[in-house]
């Protein structure tokens, strides 16, 4: 678990503008402080345990049924990604079930691609777990834009 992170959640939710600290935004949810309160919130609390590599928190927020096999160790053993940023494009809930289309930027040996995904979430006692999601495309942003790894400037000039 990362200890004494003055750094900018790496979940990117904002709040207000400079974006939240790792402290008050997603490392409660890390250190079992509280518990997610929605879908949303649950996605970038993982977004962001992927991204600190704390593979406990993956599988504990996992639905049990739908793990398939999946520990803590396999995820140590998979390869390093460079997560550059996190893209929530929409969420829904209801009392019991949610969805979170997102997209998780990140850069690897073949350039820039995302992870696109709407994922799907249980609420069972309280707690929300991710079950399963479909996976989709990428959608890069326009040449205009704003690059997605946060530098500010245009896609063109920067990641493109």
């Amino acid at each position: 678990m990362p200890n004494n992170l003055k750094i900018v959640c790496p979940c990117g939710h904002k709040v207000q503008d400079p974006p939240l600290l790792y402290q008050a935004c997603c490392e409660r949810f890390h250190s079992n402080a509280l518990k997610a309160n929605s879908p949303e919130q649950l996605m970038r609390s993982r977004y962001a345990a992927f991204v600190l590599h704390l593979y406990d928190y993956l599988i504990a927020t996992h639905h049990p049924e739908f793990l398939q096999g999946l520990t803590a160790n396999t995820l140590a053993q998979s390869p390093e990604t460079h997560w550059l940023s996190l893209e929530v494009m929409s969420s829904s809930s209801t009392d019991l079930d949610g969805k979170v289309e997102f997209q998780a930027w990140y850069k690897d040996d073949s350039g820039i691609n995302a992870i696109h995904e709407i994922s799907d979430f249980q609420c069972i006692g309280g707690q929300w777990l991710y079950t399963q999601g479909e996976q989709f495309d990428a959608i890069f942003p326009k040449r205009n834009q704003t690059c997605l790894c946060g530098s500010g400037k245009k896609f063109k000039q920067c990641c493109l």
